[in-house]
């Protein structure tokens, strides 16, 4: 079994090398193969020279510009080689132990797994300040609304998928921002892919440089064109 872990990072220089230390000190432990891949997404910062430090046992895939997040997490799972694929967040808001939740799931017969704070409430240990979680309520009530039910929170950042259900849906998607996640769920129940949420512990990180409007407006507005790009 090959195990791939995605971690998109831009501008990470301060933050990538603890996260990387946690992910490879865990994963030497584990009895099956793995390969973590840190996608660059056009940082003018030192992020690409730090992760090199870390080869082979980390592989850096640069792309020349700014895109987004989606953008950085499709090029990583298409180019990963694993039987499952787990994305997760540059600054491991997720420990990287949370692996041993989803993993099961996934050779259980589940094609996509998500780590979701709203499932268990009491796993989230350090919260985000109060504005950007009632931004987050709000935005769900509104993809509840207009693209599907059922998931509470469509934007945790650690979500894992089997190498047939990642290939065929980061193949087809389109958004490269945050309105990713939830693309990436909209296809997947469209194509009658099974998903099971579970709950992970999660730590906001003060240092987040996400701007609470600016970044829920594009969010928002990717969310509208889902179904426009997809011609539904």
């Amino acid at each position: 079994m090959l195990v791939s872990i995605i971690i998109p990072a831009y501008n990470e220089a301060e933050r990538i090398s603890s996260s990387l230390d946690k992910a490879l000190e865990y994963l030497a432990k584990q009895e099956y193969s793995w390969e973590v891949i840190v996608v660059d997404d056009g940082s003018n910062d030192d992020t690409v020279r730090v992760v090199k430090h870390y080869a082979p046992n980390v592989t850096v895939i640069e792309q020349p510009r700014n895109l987004g997040k989606g953008a950085a997490v499709r090029t990583g799972i298409l180019a990963a080689k694993g039987d499952y694929r787990i994305f997760t967040d540059a600054d491991f808001s997720t420990p990287i132990y949370e692996l041993e939740k989803l993993l099961p799931k996934l050779q259980n017969g589940v094609d996509v797994c998500i780590g979701s704070r709203r499932v268990d409430p009491s796993m989230v240990k350090v919260h985000q300040p109060w504005y950007r979680e009632i931004i987050g309520v709000i935005g769900n009530k509104i993809i509840q609304t207009l693209l599907f039910s059922g998931i509470e929170d469509t934007q945790c950042g650690f979500k894992g998928l089997t190498a047939k259900a990642a290939t065929k849906l980061f193949s087809t998607m389109k958004v490269d921002g945050f309105g990713f996640d939830v693309e990436l769920l909209f296809l997947a129940k469209r194509a009658n892919f099974s998903i099971v949420q579970v709950p992970v512990e999660w730590y906001n990180d003060e240092r987040s440089r996400l701007n609470p409007i600016r970044d829920s407006i594009r969010t928002f507005l990717e969310v509208l064109s889902i179904k426009r790009l997809h011609k539904i």
